[in-house]
């Protein structure tokens, strides 16, 4: 696993385009955030521009970039051969998605910090570590099953669409509106839940007991991507 996990890192920095999609445009994207956190927060409160940053990285870089990095590796029949292997099937796709998974993480954890000392520091440091977490767990389920409908690199520009701008725009719909109206229908949308978490940690104002119960969506997605994963992931050319 960490084999490929080792060779999979230095394609990531070897393909420009990864680099740009992966790593460069989350952080940007993020990073006009925090410098706007003022006003954005302002619009929903410092949890919510915590949550869009999160989202923003989880979307578009690591969702995304597991897709093309997948479909990618089936595509040059690299799956295939490492099929052939004595690794197992869980060890190939975790070696696979693993560096864009932790570049993804550290991500996210520099840029709340840094949106941290320019505004106010979380409430609830655990809890937001738990919801950093799951969201990251449900976003490479989201991309497993994703990548089982992934014909190509250039086909997952349009297949990671739809995921992507969905948790983007629930987030913000969580985020600015709350959750006082139509609370289970934000909450069972993906990111719903875990948007209204990570708002709870940063924000405090909300006891533990009553934030825990708000992983439960969350881990659903997880097991529902996971279970479509199996039944929709190729390991060979689709035809």
């Amino acid at each position: 696993m960490f084999e490929i996990a080792r060779s999979e890192l230095i394609q990531i920095f070897r393909n420009r385009l990864v680099l740009v999609t992966g790593l460069i445009i989350p952080v940007a994207v993020s990073g006009f955030f925090v410098y706007q956190h003022e006003i954005f927060s302002d619009l929903g409160s410092l949890g919510y521009v915590a949550a869009i940053v999160l989202f923003s990285v989880t979307a578009f870089g690591l969702y995304t970039t597991a897709v093309t990095t997948l479909a990618a590796r089936r595509q040059d029949l690299f799956l295939k051969r490492l099929r052939s292997t004595a690794a197992s099937d869980p060890s190939i796709l975790t070696g696979l998605v693993l560096p864009v998974t932790v570049i993804a993480l550290i991500q996210v954890v520099a840029i709340l910090i840094v949106l941290g000392v320019v505004s106010t520091s979380p409430a609830e440091i655990p809890l937001l570590v738990v919801a950093i977490l799951a969201t990251m767990a449900m976003m490479v389920a989201l991309a497993l099953a994703t990548a089982g409908l992934t014909n190509s690199p250039e086909h997952a520009q349009v297949t990671t669409l739809p995921v992507s701008l969905a948790v983007i725009a629930v987030a913000s719909w969580v985020g600015i509106s709350g959750t006082e109206n139509l609370a289970y229908v934000k909450r069972l949308l993906p990111g719903g839940a875990a948007t209204e978490l990570v708002m709870n940690a940063w924000d405090g104002g909300v006891s533990l007991a009553d934030s825990l119960p708000l992983l439960i969506p969350t881990v659903a997605w997880v097991v529902l991507a996971v279970a479509l994963a199996g039944r929709l992931f190729r390991w060979e050319l689709r035809r």
